[in-house]
């Protein structure tokens, strides 16, 4: 087999890599005359004090260097695919799948389905186990990589075949043993859809999900998000306010049992059943240090706590300013009670908010992080928004000034004639935004 060769695309300053003459346009083609599949090889190999390292040069000259070092000190060199490999895409049809409710002539990168173990550990992506082959299992325990978040959906085998449109989607789920006997932590998500894995279903994995504890450390509970894209796809419905409280009720239910026996919530609902729901969200205990934040448990609880006690250290002034803000349907409401704490504290500083609309995928699409630019401009457009337009972080793809439909926050600036400011995603974040010189547009 032809060895990997993995493309240095930045060596970082003062760095191991630099002392020793290694420079962008390097290969980097084995260590300790191991071949490099991935990622995880290289951390694995590298974090010994003594290695030995072979780059190739671009004129193909070949370079070994003996490296005394600390323990897990990195050589500070960054490769051109993060992975160092090529990503696993699905196989599965979820009749879920939101990509597959995506219209057409977005860009490519949109449509990628992965299934990828190794992001479940890089970035928190979640993975149905489907994908996987014995030799990735062993390199996970191998390796210890955790946390590993996995889909669940449902622990019915005959179901979790349907829902993924996948004959080996039951049998996947064995794997979760293996991971729960070698002690390697994970994290669970179900999605729900109604009238096929909810009630008495979701009882059952609650239940059957509950033998992995401790390792299996929280699952959440998110509710399938349905766009206006779905001709020729599984008929799925809305939750509505009473079904959205009968979720609540199992999974208070079952929390109340787990914390009796494991001292631990477990299970959670993310925060669109409460809002669906018109329910408080819960106190911050009840989040077991916000384990699925990233899923959308606990986000609202946490930015309210954030922003009101950043709030309160604050004096308070006179001056006088106006801007906007802009979100999702999703979090209008608990952002209005936000600015209602702020704005009597400083009452010369007037705020609009707007709640915009997902006319893009479709009104039941209410989170701000599927926002598009074209919406804003569409709903914005000659409407009061002051000096500044504050939007969040999260409608923006990730380090980049792009909106999700490729139109680039200059482009909306230029439309609505007003300077935009990117907030980020904690609460006193903000509340600092809010509170920012006006910058000229």
């Amino acid at each position: 087999m032809e060895t990997k060769k993995h493309y240095i695309k930045w060596v970082e300053e003062n760095s191991i890599a630099q002392e020793l003459g290694i420079e962008p346009g390097d290969f980097l083609l084995s260590i300790n005359q191991q071949p490099i599949e991935d990622i995880f090889d290289y951390h694995f190999l590298v974090n010994d004090e003594y290695i030995e390292v072979l780059i190739e040069k671009p004129d193909q000259e070949q370079w070994e260097f003996e490296i005394e070092k600390e323990y897990e000190e990195d050589l500070g060199i960054t490769f051109d695919n993060g992975l160092m490999d090529e990503y696993k895409s699905c196989h599965n049809k979820c009749i879920f799948c939101f990509i597959d409710q995506m219209p057409e002539g977005m860009r490519e990168t949109l449509y990628f389905k992965d299934d990828d173990s190794r992001l479940s550990f890089l970035q928190g992506n979640y993975i149905t186990l489907t994908n996987m082959k014995d030799r990735d299992i062993e390199r996970i325990i191998e390796y210890h990589l955790e946390p590993i978040n996995i889909s669940f959906h449902t622990t019915n085998p005959e179901l979790r075949c349907k829902m993924l449109n996948n004959r080996f989607a039951g049998e996947a789920l064995k794997k979760v043993q293996k991971f729960y006997e070698a002690g390697i932590t994970m994290n669970g998500q179900i999605v729900l859809c109604k009238g096929v894995n909810d009630g008495a279903e979701l009882e059952r994995s609650i239940e059957d999900l509950m033998k992995y504890l401790p390792y299996l450390q929280s699952v959440s509970v998110v509710p399938v998000g349905i766009t206006k894209y779905r001709k020729g796809l599984y008929p799925l419905e809305s939750f509505q306010k009473e079904d959205a409280n009968q979720v609540l009720e199992i999974i208070h239910k079952w929390q109340e049992k787990i914390y009796v026996e494991h001292q631990t919530h477990f299970i959670h609902a993310g925060d669109e059943w409460y809002i669906l729901a018109e329910k408080e969200m819960p106190g911050e205990e009840t989040y077991d240090g916000y384990l699925q934040l990233e899923n959308g448990v606990g986000m609202v609880r946490l930015l309210e706590d954030e922003f009101l006690q950043a709030l309160y250290k604050e004096k308070g002034s006179l001056i006088k300013k106006e801007f906007s803000l802009a979100t999702g349907k999703l979090a209008y409401t608990y952002l209005k009670k936000f600015l209602i704490a702020f704005q009597n504290k400083y009452p010369n500083i007037k705020v609009h908010l707007y709640a915009i609309s997902n006319d893009f995928f479709g009104e039941q699409i209410t989170v701000s992080g599927l926002i598009t630019g074209q919406d804003l401009k569409k709903q914005l457009l000659g409407k009061k928004l002051g000096t500044r337009l504050l939007l969040p972080c999260n409608m923006f793809r990730s380090g980049e000034k792009v909106f999700l439909d490729d139109m680039t926050k200059e482009e909306l600036e230029n439309a609505l004639q007003v300077s935009i400011d990117i907030v980020k995603s904690s609460g006193k974040d903000l509340l600092m935004s809010l509170l920012e010189e006006e910058k000229e547009f």
